[in-house]
C-alpha cells in the first residue's frame, strides 16, 4: 500500500511552513484546541486535507477580541515606556 503525499501525516514544522506561520502559532492553536490535529505518542500530526478545510472554513482567522487585545496591549506598553523615559529625564 502506497501513501500519497496528500494522505501523509505532517509535523508541526511542515504545517507551519505550509500555512506560512511560525511554529509557535501552531502550538498556540493546539493549546486552544483550534486546529485539527492528532496526537501520535508525544508528537502532533496533521492531515493536509483537514488543515486546508479548516483554513477555508475560517478556523485560522484571528478573533476580533484577540486582535483588539493585542492592539490595546501594544499601545499600553508604549505608553508605559514613554512614561518611564519621561520620569527618568526629570
Amino acid at each position: 500500500m502506497e501513501i500519497t503525499a496528500d494522505k501523509r501525516w505532517l509535523s508541526v514544522a511542515e504545517i507551519s511552513e505550509h500555512l506560512g506561520v511560525a511554529q509557535i502559532t501552531i502550538y498556540r492553536w493546539l493549546e486552544s484546541h483550534k486546529i485539527p490535529a492528532h496526537r501520535v505518542g508525544r508528537q502532533w500530526r496533521f492531515q493536509l486535507e483537514e488543515i486546508d478545510n479548516w483554513v477555508r472554513g475560517g478556523g485560522a482567522k484571528e478573533s476580533q477580541a484577540a486582535t483588539s487585545k493585542k492592539r490595546s496591549t501594544g499601545i499600553e506598553k508604549s505608553d508605559r515606556n514613554m512614561a518611564s523615559k519621561e520620569t527618568t529625564k526629570v
